[in-house]
């Protein structure tokens, strides 16, 4: 393993890896350009300890090391959408319901949940928007090129001119999304309830949590695999005009 890989290479290449990075909290999915080298001088740990943990984390037996980097990109989409975009829709409703429970009850003497609820309502807001854009615009493109490398066909010019512009704005908008969850775990105190929390506190807090942790492997899936590799294949497909 080099110093001078990016953190999200090393996690497209074995998800195992992930664990790693989130128990020092680093982010390895909206910021996974970042070197090994970098990660670990910003968090003052040794590049020796990173490492070797991280070559430990990937010797581990585990039936969740997909090779998603192994996939079609046609397929990746499609798992994408069934998997993330509808977790996404439905947890979203669910989460809702109950941060808008837990502010009527414990509001007054958890003032914190007030915020807690207008950046998760934001954070689905954005995330529904953004999730229809690549479903209409940069998800059918992409199957587009796939069939079009297949077929052997030459490929239209899209109205957004390259694939790299949509892509671009994809990933913007995964920061932002990044920074509100960063926030709202600060804010819950790493998704720990309090000690006069009832159930449906310690059940939402650890939606919350999971939504968070879905979101970072949607992200990465996204942002260090499938758009890493929709670049590739359009320069492959200029390249054969």
């Amino acid at each position: 393993m080099r110093q001078t890989q990016t953190i999200g290479e090393i996690v497209a290449k074995d998800y195992r890896a992930a664990e790693v990075f989130k128990n020092h909290k680093i982010d390895f999915c909206c910021r996974g350009n970042r070197t090994l080298e970098e990660v670990a001088t910003k968090n003052n740990l040794s590049v020796d300890l990173l490492t070797n943990e991280l070559n430990a984390a990937m010797q581990e037996s585990t039936n969740d090391a997909i090779d998603f980097k192994s996939w079609s990109l046609d397929l990746l989409v499609d798992y994408i959408e069934k998997k993330h975009h509808r977790y996404v829709e439905k947890q979203s409703t669910v989460l809702k319901q109950y941060l808008d429970k837990l502010c009527r009850v414990h509001g007054q003497k958890h003032p914190e949940l007030f915020k807690i609820k207008e950046l998760f309502n934001v954070s689905a807001g954005e995330l529904a928007m953004h999730m229809k854009k690549e479903e209409l615009v940069l998800f059918p493109f992409i199957r587009k090129m796939v069939e079009a490398k297949q077929s052997g066909q030459t490929l239209s010019r899209p109205h957004f001119g390259s694939v790299s512009n949509p892509i671009h704005a994809m990933m913007d908008e995964h920061d932002h999304e990044g920074e509100r969850f960063r926030t709202i775990a600060e804010l819950s105190n790493g998704y720990t309830p309090p000690a006069d929390a009832c159930t449906t506190y310690k059940v939402t807090y650890s939606l919350l949590q999971e939504f968070e942790e879905d979101l970072h492997r949607h992200i990465h899936l996204e942002n260090n695999i499938l758009f890493t590799k929709a670049n590739e294949l359009e320069k492959q497909m200029k390249a054969m005009v």
